[in-house]
């Protein structure tokens, strides 16, 4: 068993390789080729120790940064996912338009045409000053 501190990059990039993931992705995480991969796990396995090495992921990271691997930490990809524009969003209004459209008229009849003004009272059965 090695450190994991002594790790050179060809040894990650060869364990990457042959390396299989089939557990929840953890937080971090290193890119390597096209595959991201869970940073922890990763060096463990090339280094040889067991998984309770007492190595934490910020180590991991640590040790993948200064070989030279990009590292990604899940929020921060939430982060870097496009936003949808204005163009691809319905404004609300025309959102509850359609829900509207799609409620019989004998649902619509039933509302109270003074709704509005005695919201409190409709819902919560509460007495009004009026």
């Amino acid at each position: 068993m090695r450190n994991p501190k002594e790790l050179s990059r060809d040894e990650v990039i060869r364990t990457a390789s042959a390396f299989r993931w089939t557990k929840k992705m953890p937080k971090w995480r290193v890119v390597i080729g096209d595959r991201e991969l869970p940073a922890r796990p990763l060096i463990l396995e090339a280094a040889g120790v067991a998984p309770n090495d007492p190595t934490n992921s910020h180590q991991a990271v640590a040790i993948l940064e200064r070989l030279g691997f990009e590292t990604r930490y899940e929020r921060d990809a939430a982060k870097n996912q496009e936003k949808p524009s204005s163009m691809e969003t319905t404004p609300i209004a025309d959102v509850i338009l359609q829900i509207a459209k799609e409620i019989p008229e004998c649902e619509l009849a039933k509302i109270p045409s003074d709704l509005s003004k005695n919201l409190d009272r409709y819902l919560y059965k509460m007495k009004t000053g009026k």
